[in-house]
């Protein structure tokens, strides 16, 4: 029942944070039609600012928290287990007021320094929404810790459902109302506002549920001869746990959140102020929510792994760590690649389906394959963490970011914002590089092993045959990547007969590539027969009629 429980409750957390992200990818398109250069960049800096605050503000306490109050209601220490989470909750109270007025009252001064004085207002629109959500992180590590899983993914969706409504709406009718692109962008974000108090009042209600059936069961504080613990020893013990784990996990928003403070400084001395805040809208707008596409299903794969590795590594079973470890990667490695080629390769078209101009596809592409190096600097940082070891995936980042600033202020000063780009993917190889070396010391273990070559021969030829499929339907469209100039906004505005194209253009590359990629993990024997039951089911579905080719060719 256990197992059943655990495996239940991680599907409910992983289909939850799918439809969330896919809702925050999504909710770009229109907005990116709505808003202008300034209106772009100036929502995607308040986006980059808050996902990072907000990441500190809650200190990586709800993973800790979930695991302190299940290990004291598995003890049958309900009193202890509450005043940890009465603890946490004052946490969450307090940063909240604080990041807010920190926020609130120095969004201009921020914004001014990053030349966007434009983002201040949408800095200042989302702030409100900090004063919950810190709370909101407690309430869901308390209701996971208490396994009762279905209140965070609930909550999470909501949360989404209202943000990406609230964003629409608010910045449809301030743009039709003429106001400015400084304006819409605020009332776009003010859309997490929403979210945070729909949110919050899903959470009530979880809690509200389940203290009800702890009455129903007669579970109760029990008094004890102990005496209680300190809030001094409770904050101790979640700092402990849970500040390494929140550097290791910054890495992204960490990465983003530099993007938005040096791009339009860094490129304004070449391309100047206003085209600079064009290509950072770019960046900032479109490319980072095409570039997070591939990692959701990769990360959602790996991270249902994770438990059976630390629960592994505790008993010291090395050979089943091994395997688990070893397929951890190689899922995370196999299902992002030719997500990552059908993005990349496919990047013009794509854009020009889903937004405003045609320009930028080049950011678009570079930075969308430079994901498959975050999608393994998250798996393997997540694995570190299962291992017991978060310092050294803390490590890891923390090295890995001032390399990311190193890079992109040598870079960008001779590749322009394709430096910046550069510099965030060498940021991914630093870090999964330092983490693989630390897990093989642990354990021996091998991603692909021998079967790189392989591997490399099916992404080169579905990339390279996408490629060519790319190219093949911007001739049927009539324009090509190469006649749309890099820097000048608004070089080419498809129409409606142009998105139809792009449609079926991007449609087939993205079959192309999917279609060619797997039929090479089986011809190449990246993907073997023999191992195909340690794959999860959707995988084994899809793989299985394709296996006949390598019984055929063992035949032969």
């Amino acid at each position: 029942m256990a197992k059943e429980s655990f495996i239940k409750g991680t599907l409910i957390i992983a289909a939850a944070t799918l439809v969330a992200r896919v809702l925050g990818v999504f909710q770009r398109v229109p907005l990116e039609h709505m808003l202008g250069s300034v209106g772009n960049a100036a929502f995607a800096t308040s986006q980059n600012v808050y996902l990072m605050i907000l990441a500190i503000a809650t200190a990586g306490i709800p993973s800790t928290l979930s695991k302190m109050v299940s290990e004291r209601y598995a003890l049958n220490q309900v009193r202890e287990a509450e005043r940890v989470y009465a603890a946490a909750l004052l946490f969450g109270l307090i940063s909240g007021v604080v990041v807010t007025l920190l926020l609130f009252f120095l969004a201009p001064v921020y914004a001014t320094a990053i030349k966007q004085p434009e983002a201040a207002l949408a800095i200042r629109a989302l702030a409100p929404a900090l004063l919950l959500f810190p709370m909101l992180a407690m309430m869901r590590g308390y209701t996971q810790g208490r396994n009762m899983m279905q209140a965070s993914g609930v909550s999470q969706i909501i949360e989404q459902i209202l943000r990406v409504a609230t964003a629409i709406a608010l910045a449809l009718i301030l743009v039709n109302n003429g106001a400015s692109q400084a304006w819409a962008a605020a009332g776009a974000s003010f859309g997490g506002v929403l979210g945070s108090i729909g949110a919050f009042a899903v959470m009530i209600y979880y809690l509200r549920k389940l203290r009800r059936l702890d009455r129903e069961a007669g579970v109760r504080a029990r008094r004890s001869n102990t005496p209680p613990v300190s809030l001094k020893a409770i904050f101790a013990s979640i700092f402990a746990l849970s500040i390494p784990i929140v550097l290791a996990s910054l890495a992204v928003p960490l990465v983003n959140f530099i993007d938005s403070s040096i791009t339009v400084p860094l490129l304004s001395s070449d391309v100047g102020e206003a085209t600079a805040t064009h290509i950072y809208g770019i960046l900032g707008q479109r490319a980072q929510s095409i570039a997070g596409i591939p990692p959701i299903l990769a990360i959602a794969l790996s991270t249902s792994i994770i438990p059976v590795i630390s629960a592994a590594y505790a008993k010291r079973d090395m050979q089943h760590l091994q395997r688990q470890i070893s397929l951890a990667m190689r899922i995370s490695v196999l299902s992002g690649m030719p997500i990552v080629l059908a993005l990349g390769v496919g990047a013009f078209s794509i854009n020009g389906l889903l937004f405003s101009s045609l320009d930028g596809a080049g950011i678009i592409a570079m930075l969308t394959l430079g994901t498959i190096l975050q999608i393994t600097m998250m798996t393997s940082s997540s694995i570190l963490i299962g291992l017991g070891k978060p310092y050294i995936a803390m490590i890891s980042v923390t090295l890995g970011i001032i390399l990311k600033l190193i890079f992109s202020f040598v870079l960008a000063q001779f590749i322009g914002v394709y430096g910046i780009i550069t510099a965030t993917m060498i940021t991914f190889l630093i870090i999964t590089y330092l983490n693989l070396r630390v897990m093989k010391k642990v354990v021996k273990f091998d991603v692909m092993g021998k079967r790189w070559p392989g591997f490399m021969l099916a992404t080169l030829l579905a990339g390279g045959l996408g490629y060519l499929t790319e190219r093949l339907g911007e001739q049927l469209v009539g324009i090509t990547a190469q006649s749309v100039k890099y820097g000048e906004p608004l070089a080419v505005v498809p129409h409606a007969g142009h998105k139809i194209g792009f449609m079926f253009t991007a449609g087939f590359v993205g079959i192309v590539v999917l279609v060619v990629f797997i039929v090479g993990l089986v011809v190449f024997r990246v993907v073997r027969r023999d191992e195909l039951g340690s794959y999860p089911r959707i995988v084994q579905k899809v793989l299985r009629p394709i296996m006949q080719i390598q019984k055929v060719g063992s035949r032969g």
